[in-house]
């Protein structure tokens, strides 16, 4: 262009500067904006700057070794002080930078361990309850060893209740043992339902403390490690409430402590609750949006120890053991002896039933189809009346439900003086009894049941 030429008289007149590199220098694209920019006022700048910013012909020819290598004089060799002192300098560094690392790293760990014993929930070994403020208001208990009776006096939760006639009312403080039928733990609250004997059941709850947050975060802690079906023991003040989850509906329990005495696993074979539900039940709700498990008759018997905390089938243990001590009650009113016969006996006791025969050291053994021999020789030993409650054996090979190979068989045998009235006298009396007591004494159970 015309710029270009009218610039090359001046670059021309520079004794030191080649023209073609410096007119290639300037085609360069941002040099040509840059004149272009500004007029030729760049170039009179470059060439009017001093001579030392341009590299000569001479030196630009020389090889790039002989260029760039140092003017300076070569360095000494250091002496072998010199180089152990460098090192030992070396090493010192080294090793004041390990000590620092080192430091903090036990700085961290250090930190961690206070944060770690600060929430760790260590076990605890109640000995005293005279001590028991020394002791931590959580944690699971200690194995029990014998070691001491702490003084700790437990109460039957159905004597707990809202009002002022109850055992156990408002403002009374409580130990309780017993199963942890539920709990529900939602940010700094927490609600539980403690079951004793099955079927009785009181709720317990705990709210974080604003006075005591560090304590209270360790409860709260503690008590989502709790599972359903663990036996713990808990001390609480007995509060009025409103509770329609629990058999005791007037009142509550604020905890105070807790302890887990035996933990139950995480995963159970089934849910009590389910356990506890009718057929009728389970089957009006499979065509809901969330039908209650069905549980096999196997399943049940092959966990019966977790079948039987149902409270029905609870129930029903206890109505067993009833009838039992009735039928003793009423027979030792009327002047009967309890006795215990051979089970394991040499022969049929009767000749109508099926037998179950065994090896008993070499000869055949049977087990007894009932006590009636020794009944009767009983009776001529001058007992005139005496009854027994054991098993009976029948080898008979029934299909129907409720045939059972073994029963426990309530037996009674008496002398009859005149009548045969006499026995059905002590009968109807014995009858009467149990049913009328089975109504009174034993109406909880027989509601469950029903």
């Amino acid at each position: 262009s015309a710029r270009r030429t009218e610039l090359i008289p001046l670059l021309a007149g520079r004794s030191m500067v080649s023209t073609t590199p410096m007119l290639l220098f300037l085609s360069s694209a941002g040099v040509r904006r840059a004149v272009g920019r500004f007029g030729p006022s760049v170039a009179t700048a470059f060439l009017n700057a001093p001579t030392s910013t341009v590299m000569p012909m001479a030196t630009r020819q020389q090889p790039l070794s002989t260029r760039f290598m140092s003017t300076d004089a070569p360095a000494e060799e250091k002496t072998e002080e010199e180089k152990a002192a460098i090192k030992a300098q070396r090493e010192a560094m080294k090793a004041e930078k390990e000590r620092k690392k080192a430091e903090k790293a036990a700085k961290k760990a250090a930190k961690a361990a206070a944060e770690e014993a600060a929430n760790r929930i260590d076990n605890v070994t109640y000995l005293l309850a005279s001590e028991q403020d020394s002791y931590e208001p959580m944690g699971d208990m200690s194995v029990v060893m014998s070691r001491s009776r702490s003084g700790r006096e437990f109460v039957n939760v159905g004597d707990i209740g809202g009002s002022d006639d109850a055992k156990y009312g408002p403002g009374k403080t409580v130990w309780l043992r017993g199963r942890l039928n539920s709990i529900r733990v939602k940010g700094g609250s927490c609600f539980l339902v403690l079951r004793q004997n099955s079927f009785d059941t009181v709720q317990a709850c705990f709210f974080k403390d604003k006075e005591n947050p560090e304590q209270s975060a360790k409860m709260i802690k503690y008590l989502k490690t709790l599972t359903t079906e663990s036996m713990v023991d808990l001390e609480g003040t007995v509060t009025t409430a409103d509770v329609r989850s629990a058999s005791i509906q007037d009142a509550e329990l604020v905890i105070k402590r807790i302890h887990s005495v035996s933990k139950a696993d995480a995963m159970l074979p089934f849910l009590v609750e389910d356990a506890a539900r009718s057929e009728k039940e389970v089957e009006e709700s499979q065509d809901t949006d969330r039908p209650f498990p069905r549980l096999g008759q196997e399943l049940r018997l092959d966990h019966r120890w977790l079948d039987l905390r149902a409270p029905a089938n609870n129930a029903i243990m206890r109505v067993q053991s009833a009838i039992c001590q009735l039928f003793r009650e009423s027979l030792y009113s009327q002047g009967f002896v309890e006795i215990h016969t051979p089970k394991l006996i040499a022969g049929e006791s009767e000749s109508g039933a099926g037998v179950f025969t065994t090896d008993y050291f070499g000869t055949t053994a049977c087990l007894a189809q009932s006590p009636q021999l020794y009944k009767q020789m009983a009776i001529s030993s001058d007992l005139d009346r005496v009854f027994e409650i054991g098993p009976v054996f029948r080898a008979e090979n029934s299909n129907t439900r409720r045939h059972l190979c073994e029963f426990t068989g309530l037996d009674l045998e008496m002398a009859i003086n005149e009548h045969y009235m006499e026995t059905l006298e002590v009968v109807h009396n014995m009858f009467k009894h149990i049913f009328e007591n089975l109504e009174t004494r034993w109406a909880k159970e027989l509601e469950v049941i029903r």
